[in-house]
């Protein structure tokens, strides 16, 4: 058991006796009593949403799932193929399972596959990847590295972010697969 300020997007964790993914969380800091975590979480067994808040000094229990080592393929349809990089099995996963990780993959990505009792329940994605823009504002004159500002970027992957404002269309960038922040240029 841990404490549910340690909740983290795509960790697994028993709520009321089921499995349930952690799609996002937001912690609230409050000026009087105690804080609350609110979670977005993804029932793997009913295949259902629920929203639920936990006070900071609640407890919460990770569900052991295994990982093994695979290749996102391709989508068809509502169907996330991946491929087991040992035996070349593939297996299909339901949009559901993956799309809180699939904005960051592309194709011929390697990644692992979480399996809950042997079945496969979602996948996670390298902590960093490098994407590139698709399409934002043009840079402005002056923008430096340090700036503090953002602008909004849709990646190659149909995502959007927020990067700084001397990002410019084509540029490749780091991102970090667990916040989905911004985490600089590769090579910079």
């Amino acid at each position: 058991m841990f404490a549910a300020t340690q909740i983290r997007r795509g960790m697994i964790i028993l709520y009321e006796n089921e499995p349930h993914k952690v799609i996002s969380f937001r912690f609230t800091v409050s000026g009087r009593g105690s804080n609350t975590i609110s979670a977005k979480l993804y029932n793997i067994v009913t295949r259902s949403y629920i929203d639920v808040k936990y006070r900071s000094d609640d407890k919460v229990e990770r569900v052991s799932v295994s990982e093994v080592d695979h290749e996102f393929l391709y989508q068809d349809g509502e169907e996330y193929w991946f491929m087991n990089s040992k035996t070349f099995e593939q297996i299909p996963l339901q949009k559901a399972d993956v799309e809180d990780i699939i904005g960051y993959i592309l194709p011929n990505t390697a990644c692992r596959v979480q399996l809950f009792e042997g079945r496969p329940i979602g996948v996670k994605a390298p902590n960093t990847v490098q994407l590139k823009v698709e399409e934002t504002e043009p840079s402005i004159k002056g923008a430096t590295a340090t700036g503090n500002v953002g602008k909004p970027a849709k990646l190659e992957t149909g995502i959007t972010i927020q990067v700084p404002m001397f990002v410019q269309r084509g540029d490749t960038v780091i991102i970090n697969t667990e916040t989905g922040e911004y985490q600089g240029r590769p090579g910079k």
